[in-house]
C-alpha cells in the first residue's frame, strides 16, 4: 500500500458490493471506488461553480440593465433610424 493512500474500513450494502465484484473483481475494487469518488466529488465541484455563478448573474442583472439603459443613447448614437 503506498503512503498516499488510508486504508478505511466502511459499510456498503451486499448487493452492491457483489454487482462491482462481478464487473470488475475483488482485486480492482479500490481504484474503482478511487476512481468513481473522484468523478463524483468533480461533479459536484461543477454544480456548485454553476449554482455560484447563476447568483452572480442573478444579483447583478437589474444593475447590468440599468447600466445598459443609460448608456443606450451613446450606444445608438449615429445609427440610422428603421
Amino acid at each position: 500500500m503506498s503512503s498516499n493512500t488510508v486504508r478505511l474500513n466502511i459499510t456498503l450494502p451486499k448487493g452492491l458490493i457483489q454487482t462491482l465484484n462481478d464487473m470488475i473483481g475483488p482485486r480492482e475494487r479500490s481504484r474503482f471506488i478511487t476512481e468513481a469518488l473522484e468523478m463524483r466529488i468533480e461533479q459536484q465541484k461543477k454544480e456548485e461553480l454553476n449554482r455560484l455563478l447563476e447568483e452572480g448573474y442573478r444579483a447583478t442583472k437589474r444593475e447590468s440593465l440599468a447600466f445598459a439603459q443609460e448608456f443606450e443613447a451613446a450606444d445608438l448614437e449615429g445609427w440610422d433610424e428603421y
